[in-house]
């Protein structure tokens, strides 16, 4: 007989009985989940547990007061998705990529997300006229080359849902690659069962997974094994972070995240500067100490494992990398990874 499924914990009330908040510290986290959406899955709530109340997987999850006050850079929609939506549940910012936001539910809710202001229980989805309005904006725009669903978490959907939206975007002929980005694989990895993975390999264009992860201590058993079958149904894994402080602001511990996802079948991908969405000073690393712990991983970390460390630059204008830099002097000198500065010679 199976056991009964776990909860996710959603209120003040579950996060203090399973004792992740004390319970004096109750009363005050009020205003912080009525505002923000909050939700632990078993998974996660191991985590945790693990690592300790104030290790790096709670301070990803945990409300906190501090997220209360927000600061004169934070913006409520720090990349500009607002600005590039041209029909409800598209973000259509690059020419030849659009995002498509079906549902704006995740089955947990990070304490730094960009897009806090917009999801949660409370935000819905997508309806039924709402999606085929969103899909036949996509249908019709021919320079629209990827589509990439996010939200809210997509893997969140139902098989049967996701299956019907991932058909649609295999029968445009204009769109080559569907990307899906999702907490679900290290947070839930238990929904990615035998249901989804058919929806997600049913495509005859390649499906490519963006796996959001920050910390190795993410990388379960459980998350491994659902990496393992999703690679196993065809389906791409590529892995997305966030530099954050005191979560994993320090070159060693981003060197055990890379590592530890490379090890799961997942290519680090993006590192990216926080977006700054009210109430997540607490994560900010400056750019400048950012650059210097990137540049620390070069030549001690496989090119493999290596993510680009990018910046959504604020209001809209685009993604770009501000990773280190290596060459000098009009491009005739350069550094190697360990400081020293070489001629390059004539031409």
């Amino acid at each position: 007989m199976n056991a009964p499924a776990r909860p996710t914990l959603r209120t003040l009330r579950q996060l203090t009985e399973a004792g992740v908040i004390a319970p004096g510290h109750a009363a005050g986290l009020a205003a912080v989940v009525e505002r923000y959406a909050v939700a632990l899955t078993p998974e996660v709530l191991a985590g945790i547990r693990a690592t300790g109340g104030d290790g790096p997987l709670a301070r990803q999850y945990v409300p906190t007061r501090a997220e209360l006050h927000t600061a004169p850079e934070e913006r409520p929609d720090p990349i500009g998705d607002w600005a590039h939506s041209p029909v409800k549940g598209v973000v259509h910012r690059y020419p030849d990529r659009a995002l498509l936001m079906p549902t704006h539910i995740c089955a947990v809710y990070c304490r730094f997300c960009f897009r806090r202001e917009a999801v949660g229980p409370g935000h819905g989805g997508l309806s039924e006229a709402e999606l085929d309005a969103a899909l036949d904006y996509i249908r019709r725009a021919p320079t629209i080359w990827e589509v990439i669903l996010t939200g809210g978490d997509p893997l969140v959907l139902s098989a049967r849902r996701l299956g019907q939206i991932l058909s649609a975007l295999d029968d445009m002929p204009h769109v080559a690659a569907i990307r899906i980005h999702s907490r679900v694989p290290v947070a839930a990895p238990e929904r990615i069962d035998e249901a989804l993975l058919a929806a997600l390999a049913a495509p005859h264009k390649p499906v490519n997974l963006a796996v959001h992860c920050n910390h190795a201590a993410e990388l379960t058993p459980a998350a491994v094994a659902a990496a393992r079958r999703l690679r196993r149904a065809g389906v791409m894994l590529f892995g997305q972070s966030v530099l954050l402080g005191g979560v994993n602001d320090d070159a060693k511990v981003l060197e055990r995240l890379f590592r530890a996802m490379l090890a799961a079948g997942i290519k680090p991908y993006y590192l990216h500067q926080l977006d700054r969405a009210p109430g997540t000073a607490q994560f900010a690393v400056p750019l400048a100490r950012g650059r210097a712990i990137v540049k620390a991983l070069r030549g001690r970390l496989s090119g493999l494992a290596q993510p680009t460390y990018v910046l959504d630059i604020p209001g809209g204008a685009g993604k770009v990398p501000v990773g280190p830099d290596y060459v000098r002097e009009n491009a005739t000198r350069v550094e190697d990874p360990r400081g020293i500065v070489h001629d390059l010679g004539p031409g």
